[in-house]
């Protein structure tokens, strides 16, 4: 007998939620097959069966949140979907195996295996049992709500509490109706845990630095009359790769992070670290949320290279390929909120991050050029950062560089 335990993904994931049972009990699957979907905060993981044979036990149902290092499933190397029933039956009725069909085999089945099971035969949620360890309480003692028999967090919280327990049955019918008339209006949705995950970190990134933003516009009539002029010449030159706006902006960001290397470090205990690497985060939407993997080595890649990347990694997040190491480790990020008509925001740092980038819509507007009123493609820029780790003086200066460079594009090509 195997077991099937949630693997150690990275340092930084610790648990993770149960989407799918591609396999269910009673299949048969190979070795190193997928069997079943993990959500974790950052990635969904397919977990595989290191041994070929039956699914004979699920212990964790779809929706359970499951630890790094927890049984989840027993797979019986050769064996038969049935296997397990004729080992246990005969130990505990070895004599009335006719009448096993009957209602009263199941009646009797249910304390006997009570009586005799330890806590790590009984079928429970991860978090039930950590809650039972906690609580000095013997999982086969409790009495779950489950008709299948799988003891959950609400069955090992109520065990021991029954006189608490007729207000609460009392009250849950008056909580019924509200609910049956709040959904005529409201529809609710439970949280991915990526989301959950998401709005926690954000939570504690505006709570835990000193975060402002600073603006600046940028004339985006070079660089997007370069772009006209190359795009095709590019495309064909490098087998079909687009000549976009985030190249430009990504060697831009390199070159002024290069200049002020403050907005490429982050505070480590009482430490101030400057990343000489050059890993860029580029924001990208997806139906679960943002997602935000890392272009490395920027400062060594050419624009095909970079365009392609992003490519890329966009396609990755969209069909949920992407893996640990494509969101890990970024030192900068870029977050495009014109591509959703976005004309200005103050986006939010990323992780540990010191700084991010937002770019915006492009919309024409009347600016002043020397002595004359022209209508020019403008885009406002905004750099949030962490105050704690860069000065006013850098922010500034650093959002000016990205201006320049992207005004002057010639020089971007010099820079890179």
């Amino acid at each position: 007998m195997a077991d099937i335990i949630v693997p150690e993904l990275a340092e930084s994931i610790t648990e993770g939620e149960i989407v799918r049972w591609v396999k269910q009990v009673g299949d048969h699957v190979e070795k190193g097959e997928f069997i079943v979907e993990l959500e974790t905060d950052k990635v969904n993981a397919e977990i595989i069966s290191e041994e070929a044979g039956v699914l004979t036990e699920i212990l964790a149902q779809e929706g359970d949140v499951v630890e790094v290092g927890a049984v989840i499933a027993k797979v019986e190397a050769g064996g038969a979907a049935a296997a397990p029933t004729p080992k246990e039956e005969p130990k505990q009725e070895e004599a009335p195996k006719a009448e096993e069909p009957k209602q009263e085999a199941p009646q009797a089945a249910a304390p006997v295996v009570e009586e005799t099971t330890s806590n790590d035969r009984v079928i429970a949620s991860p978090a039930a049992r950590k809650l039972a360890r906690e609580k000095g309480i013997n999982l086969s003692e409790i009495s779950p709500v489950d008709p299948q028999g799988r003891v959950r967090v609400q069955d090992v919280a109520a065990h021991g509490t029954a006189p608490a327990a007729a207000p609460k049955e009392a009250e849950a019918p008056k909580a019924a109706p509200a609910k049956n008339v709040d959904d005529s209006r409201v529809e609710v949705v439970k949280m991915t845990r990526r989301q959950q995950t998401a709005a926690k970190r954000l939570l504690e990134v505006s709570q835990s630095t000193a975060m402002l933003t600073t603006f600046n516009e940028i004339d985006m009539t070079n660089v997007m009359a370069l772009r006209k002029r190359k795009k095709d010449a590019f495309q064909e030159a490098h087998d079909g790769t687009r000549l976009g706006f985030m190249s430009f902006f990504t060697k831009a960001v390199t070159a002024a992070l290069k200049k002020y290397p403050a907005v490429n470090a982050k505070i480590v205990g009482d430490e101030l670290h400057y990343n000489k690497f050059y890993d860029i985060g580029v924001a990208v939407a997806t139906p679960d949320g943002l997602v935000v993997p890392n272009v490395r080595d920027t400062d060594r890649k050419n624009f095909a290279e970079i365009e392609a990347t992003i490519a890329e990694l966009a396609t990755k997040a969209r069909n949920k390929k992407l893996a640990l190491s494509d969101l890990e480790g970024g030192s900068f990020t870029i977050t495009n909120g014109g591509v959703f008509g976005s004309l200005m925001s103050t986006p939010i740092i990323n992780g540990d991050q010191a700084a991010i980038l937002g770019m915006h819509n492009i919309v024409s507007r009347p600016i002043a050029v020397g002595n004359e009123v022209q209508i020019r493609p403008m885009m406002y820029v905004a750099l949030s950062y962490d105050h704690r780790i860069i000065n006013g003086q850098e922010s500034v200066g650093f959002l000016k560089t990205v201006k320049d460079l992207i005004e002057n594009p010639e020089d971007l090509l010099l820079e890179s």
